[in-house]
């Protein structure tokens, strides 16, 4: 059977299909590059926002005016509107989040137990989910009551996966960091709230024991950790970055630099914690990269309040950030709350707070023109005849661009950094690569 997979939203749905793709492939199955070539189809939705529900939607008709017949659905926005997922052109099944784990061992119909990957090779996804970094799921749901997010009710009460399990999952996709075509180069830790990591167990672990482990009992080249929730981390934390395959790049979502938001939004910190925070990683972690989440017209943010959480952004100098217009999800308490903000107000707050990001990624990027950094690179076009245009990350997640002699895809190697432009890099390679 041929299969084709394909997801909206996070790097745990990322993840998850992925997983997919080794059972799948387990099972003696092949999978496609398109909707049009494939007898199933596995689509992953989300509903962080109205976006995400609508991107999830269209992919859905998009692969039944595609021809597919049998379209299973799964993830966050399948879930909370089953029925509405059911309905759908070419629909065959809705798997609810709760089940989703054996997802390809019931709709094989195959007898429980783990699927037997040890002498598969590693295949990236085929399509436009193809990556060279290897999304590992070590956690899923979450016990956080933001107020904003719909996520808790999609994914459940937090849940940790057993070291063992991660570790095994990072083997088999970068055992082989020898042969960089069929290996990843660099794993990414994914989790909906991944700084809990250990907290359900008996007795309790945290995520320095899981990263400590996976460093000491993998030959993974770069391991990178996804979004942090800053209250979860202390000093003792940053000590992890003195093994160098520790990517230094930190995801803190701070959603707002206003002390009142932050406080309607139910988050755990304050600016004054964050900052603090903020202070001891890049004391500890020399040149890290911090990045962030950002809403932006949350119900009640006065125009006092936006220019404080403008203020704190700015001060904060992140190395790149995403803003989210807020947007009501039903059944989170922010959507019942008074003072609704205006969409075009929303709208204009957004741009204000994305300039100052931009500013302040442009004056991160340029700290390091001139420099030598080692890119794995992520794509590899043709350039006219005898030439590649390749692109590809640092570790400290500075987009690079570069022309190579020959394709790089998955491979790591060092680029010296010459220009910035737009929201990456110009750099340039050694011809005798």
């Amino acid at each position: 059977m041929k299969v084709y997979l394909d997801m909206v939203g996070c790097r745990l749905n990322q993840s998850e299909i992925e997983t997919y793709a080794r059972q799948f492939r387990a099972a003696g199955h092949s999978l496609v590059s398109t909707p049009e070539a494939a007898d199933l189809v596995v689509i992953n939705t989300c509903t962080v926002t109205a976006a995400a529900a609508s991107d999830s939607r269209h992919k859905i008709r998009q692969a039944g005016r595609a021809g597919a017949n049998q379209i299973i659905v799964t993830g966050c926005w399948a879930t909370l509107n089953p029925a509405e997922a059911a309905v759908l052109p070419g629909v065959s099944a809705v798997v609810p989040n709760s089940s989703k784990d054996q997802l390809v061992r019931d709709t094989l119909e195959l007898p429980g137990g783990s699927f037997d990957h040890k002498l598969l090779k590693r295949e990236p996804l085929p399509g436009a989910r193809r990556r060279t970094r290897a999304f590992i799921k070590v956690q899923d749901g979450c016990d956080n009551r933001c107020t904003f997010c719909i996520t808790t009710l999609a994914r459940g009460a937090g849940r940790s996966r057993p070291v063992m399990e991660v570790i095994e999952d990072i083997r088999l996709a970068t055992g082989g960091i020898n042969q960089p075509d069929d290996y990843a180069q660099e794993a990414v830790l994914t989790g909906v709230h991944l700084g809990s990591w250990g907290l359900d167990f008996e007795p309790r672990l945290n995520l320095t024991h899981l990263v400590k482990a996976i460093l000491e009992q993998t030959k993974v080249a770069r391991l990178r950790l996804s979004s942090l929730e800053p209250w979860d981390l202390e000093e003792v934390f940053f000590s992890l970055w003195e093994d160098r395959r520790l990517c230094r790049h930190l995801h803190l979502p701070l959603q707002s630099g206003s002390a009142g938001v932050l406080q309607r939004m139910a988050r755990k910190t304050t600016p004054e914690a964050f900052a603090r925070l903020v202070a001891t990683a890049r004391r500890l972690i020399p040149e890290v990269a911090i990045t962030t989440d950002i809403i932006v017209g949350f119900p009640g943010e006065s125009e006092a309040e936006f220019a404080e959480s403008l203020a704190f952004v700015q001060e904060m100098e992140f190395a790149k950030g995403h803003v989210f217009t807020y947007s009501a999800r039903p059944g989170t308490a922010a959507a019942k709350m008074a003072g609704q903000v205006p969409p075009e107000l929303r709208k204009e707050r957004s741009a204000r707070m994305r300039a100052v990001l931009a500013a302040s990624q442009a004056a991160y990027m340029e700290r390091f023109v001139g420099r030598s950094l080692p890119v794995l690179w992520e794509s590899a076009c043709p350039y006219g005849e005898q030439s590649w245009e390749v692109s590809g990350l640092t570790d400290n997640y500075l987009r690079v661009s570069a022309h190579s002699p020959r394709p790089l895809w998955n491979q790591i190697t060092p680029v010296e950094l010459t220009t910035v432009q737009g929201e990456g890099l110009i750099g340039v390679l050694d011809m005798q690569l």
